[in-house]
């Protein structure tokens, strides 16, 4: 079996802490370097103590050994950079300094400036030019200055400060994080689901990263021919018998699979399970065995599973491969979710490793599947849908791959949420479980059995729907709906459940409207949608989305996050600012992928 230490053995990108300060000597550096460096701690001192890598550690942070007025400091700065691993640059000064000489200029590092809000020395002056050299050099970068103006000897960092070092850290990290991994595409092209045709210069160009392939026989491979952990698989398979319930067979009589064959599909699935995991992160037990080819893997923090139609037509489906994976727990233990798209749709993968890297939670692969208007849902049940749900409600249901996490069995505050692997506890874990059915697969969808995880979402959650599409033209777009998990009362969500397949996951969702454009109702919503599937991220993390589409070029289409959360690089409002989102395409079209 793998553990934290091995899965993450490639480490993390570090943020790097750069404190300009005015050259000049002889009274005027001597005067602000305590000032400036202890801003630089402050700083990092936030960062570390508010951010986590995947793995629970908290981010790790170098600052430049003295503070930088001038280009030697500078390329001195670089150089530590370099050689300790940073991949997020943050500028931060009180003062007036020369700003083409003490700039960042690293263009596939994400960079910010927090220029010091006081009356004393001119920060302010410095991140005005300095974000103005950025913008003609072509590296767009974000500015932080705060509202409210601070004394000089004021050492802490205001709320609005900490919001967008925050943000835009996370954000950054996740760029970095991302470069030099791979996507690994198990199987091909799913139903020619457009998202399923990986695309390696969308991969290559935007995210940094490499796409790795696999045939489907691969697992027949390593079934065959036992290239699996096979006491991890006896461990497994006496956990999936205690904590797995085995629903209903919803199939007609004369087409039901007999026990034997159901049990032989539970050691198939287990084993698929094991196989896709270690294809993605390694797992040195296989070079014990003699697999040491095997055992390296293929440095894949996203992957996804073609399974329909050449692998389900004769094999289990993967719908419990995928939803254990997506999970934060597993047969050995509490531990942070693989992220496997369902069908492959690379695209949709994406953006889930998009919102995984920025919550270090799960995240749930659905179908954006049904619009369920007030009316419709009167007519079908009677009843009349109020609160979060009083404009009508998406249903979000797939074939049974989303993560258990989506239950919301675990809680925040005594309220239904998703948490980072870390502060899961077993009992929580437990009740997502408990409350998840596996039903065996319907046979007329997938011919060769399997099971599908049955549950439905606890509402009140904050949640955040996104995909990622590409067009012709143009490349990759963003779309970003926030809003709230719905509960229904029982008997009108089992009439509308079982007007789909009741053996899939359900999420009721209600995006959260603005009264414009696609946010004017929930039809308008749904209408909008670019694909049949979405990424849904617990909390509303929208802004966060938007600052992360930035820094990779990716225009946003569509959203509703309130204008004073959306955070981008400051040479955008030199694209004009009375249409965001058109800003937002020209200066992604301008500065192009950051890696091209």
């Amino acid at each position: 079996m793998t553990d934290v230490s091995t899965r993450f053995q490639t480490g993390f990108p570090k943020i790097g802490i750069r404190p300009t300060i005015d050259g000049r000597r002889k009274g005027v550096r001597e005067s602000l370097e305590e000032q400036t460096m202890n801003m630089a701690i402050a700083t990092a001192k936030l960062l570390s103590e508010h951010l986590r890598y995947p793995n629970g550690e908290p981010v790790e942070c170098v600052i430049a050994d003295s503070c930088i007025g001038g280009v030697a400091e500078a390329a001195a700065c670089a150089d530590k950079f370099a050689k300790s691993g940073v991949g997020v640059s943050i500028t931060v000064t009180p003062c007036w300094c020369y700003g083409t000489e003490t700039m960042d200029m690293d263009p596939s590092i994400p960079k910010a400036v927090w220029g010091f809000n006081g009356t004393e020395r001119p920060g302010a002056v410095y991140l005005a030019a300095v974000l103005s050299g950025y913008a003609q050099k072509g590296l767009p970068a974000f500015g932080i200055y705060g509202e409210h103006v601070q004394d000089a000897g004021d050492t802490s960092i205001p709320f609005d400060v900490k919001d967008k070092l925050l943000g835009f850290a996370k954000a950054a990290l996740a760029v970095a994080y991302m470069r030099g991994k791979s996507y690994l595409s198990m199987g091909s092209v799913s139903m020619g689901i457009a998202g399923s045709i990986v695309n390696d210069a969308f991969f290559q160009e935007y995210l940094g990263m490499r796409t790795e392939y696999i045939d489907m026989t691969e697992f027949v491979r390593r079934m065959d021919e036992n290239i699996y952990d096979t006491a991890e698989f006896e461990k497994a398979l006496a956990w999936v018998k205690e904590n797995c319930i085995e629903g209903p067979d919803n199939n007609p009589a004369d087409i039901q699979t007999t026990r034997e064959h159901k049990d032989k599909d539970w050691a198939t699935v287990i084993k698929m399970t094991q196989i896709a995991r270690d294809l993605m992160v390694g797992n040195p037990q296989l070079a014990e065995l003699g697999f040491g080819e095997e055992a390296l893997g293929h440095n894949a923090i996203v992957s996804g599973f073609q399974g329909q139609r050449q692998w389900t037509d004769h094999f289990p489906n993967g719908d419990f491969m995928e939803a254990i994976l997506n999970s934060s727990f597993d047969w050995n233990g509490i531990r942070a979710p693989y992220i496997v798209a369902t069908e492959n749709d690379s695209l949709n993968g994406a953006v889930m490793l998009f919102g995984y890297l920025l919550t270090n939670t799960a995240q749930i692969f659905a179908d954006v599947r049904t619009y369920w208007s007030p009316e419709s849902v009167e007519r079908v049940t009677g009843h009349k849908l109020t609160g979060a749900a009083q404009h009508g409600l998406l249903h979000l249901i797939n074939s049974g791959p989303a993560t258990l996490d989506g239950t919301g069995e675990q809680s925040i505050n005594g309220q239904p949420a998703m948490k980072p692997f870390w502060d899961i506890t077993e009992e929580e874990a437990q009740k997502c479980l408990d409350a998840t059915s596996w039903r065996p697969a319907s046979v007329e969808y997938f011919r060769g059995g399997g099971y599908s995880s049955d549950y439905l979402t606890r509402g009140g959650m904050p949640m955040t729907m996104s995909r990622i599409n590409l067009v012709k033209g143009i490349g990759p777009v963003l779309q970003i709906a926030e809003g709230y998990s719905v509960d229904l009362p029982a008997d009108v969500h089992d009439t509308l459940d079982k007007r789909t397949d009741s053996t899939w996951p359900t999420t009721w969702f209600a995006p959260t409207l603005t009264g414009e454009g696609a946010f004017h109702s929930v039809y308008e919503v749904m209408d909008n949608w670019g694909a049949n599937h979405g990424s849904i991220s617990y909390g509303h993390i929208g802004g966060d989305l938007i600052t992360l589409a930035s820094m990779l070029r990716i225009p946003v289409n569509m959203h509703n996050v309130p204008e004073k959360r959306v955070f981008r690089p400051r040479a955008w409002g030199l694209f004009g600012t009375a249409n965001s989102e058109s800003a937002d395409y020209r200066a992604c079209q301008n500065f192009g992928p950051i890696y091209k």
